[in-house]
């Protein structure tokens, strides 16, 4: 990185592990994390990474509020994790597996909205991209093997971020022209639900040619919208020995929306 350049500060959204008196440490108690993977993917470019916690159910009245951390940050990721309750989309669950969780998806949703008030960009992965979705009103399949007919195994729990397929990118995306007019490439896939009814507003950029999943949503950035931008494989896994997609320029163009932002 040019060191003459100050380093941005991007945010990551907080997955979380809710209290359970069956684990052995911190019994009861609410954890919030991120993975290493992302923050080092974020980092990549000599930027800083920073995990933004849920101020929810705290007792202390001057808990700074996710605004605060929007208008101090130059941008945000929303992370993977676990799925989106269905709820959030007008649903119930076709399953108790796929109840999802509700905590998180209205601190994901207060995320992007608060981020997106202060004209901040915002970038989505695997969860992140169907929240982002949702929160902008579209709605998700629950379960990909159960709701589409002879759909690509997109997860498999042995191989995890092994496990790959196909990506056609549409050649007039912005997507393909960051990707140096790119229309055809390979990426991991570690989840079970997908976008089903893409939001208004939004474009799909690619997707999965053997089953149409879509793979990378874009919102329209029409009478000066903040980027919103979402991809539902995780570059933070993908190795180039395996023939995977380079996603730094994907990095870049989210780091230089944020740059352009600061400008504003």
């Amino acid at each position: 990185m040019n060191k003459s350049v100050m380093p941005l500060k991007i945010g990551i959204s907080a997955c979380f592990f809710h209290p359970n008196e069956a684990r052995s440490l911190f019994k009861g108690k609410t954890l919030q994390y991120i993975e290493q993977s992302v923050a080092h993917w974020i980092m990549s470019q000599g930027d800083l990474a920073v995990m933004i916690p849920s101020p929810e159910g705290s007792a202390h009245t001057d808990t700074a509020q996710l605004t605060d951390y929007a208008a101090w940050l130059d941008g945000v990721v929303l992370m993977g994790g676990s799925d989106v309750w269905p709820g959030s989309y007008g649903e119930t669950a076709l399953h108790p597996d796929w109840e999802g969780d509700r905590i998180r998806d209205e601190y994901d949703k207060q995320l992007i909205a608060a981020f997106s008030s202060e004209g901040k960009p915002v970038l989505g992965i695997c969860r992140g991209m169907q929240i982002i979705n949702v929160a902008y009103g579209g709605s998700l399949y629950q379960d990909i093997p159960t709701q589409i007919e002879s759909a690509h195994r997109h997860r498999d729990s042995e191989s995890y971020d092994l496990n790959s397929h196909e990506l056609q990118i549409k050649p007039e995306s912005r997507l393909s022209q960051i990707l140096g007019g790119l229309t055809h490439t390979r990426v991991n896939s570690i989840h079970h639900q997908c976008v089903k009814v893409v939001a208004p507003g939004f474009d799909v950029e690619a997707y999965c040619p053997k089953d149409n999943v879509p793979e990378a949503i874009r919102r329209r950035q029409l009478d000066g919208e903040s980027y919103v931008a979402a991809i539902q494989w995780h570059p933070e896994f993908h190795r180039p020995d395996l023939g995977n997609l380079d996603d730094s320029p994907l990095l870049n163009d989210f780091l230089e929306a944020a740059r352009v932002a600061i400008k504003r």
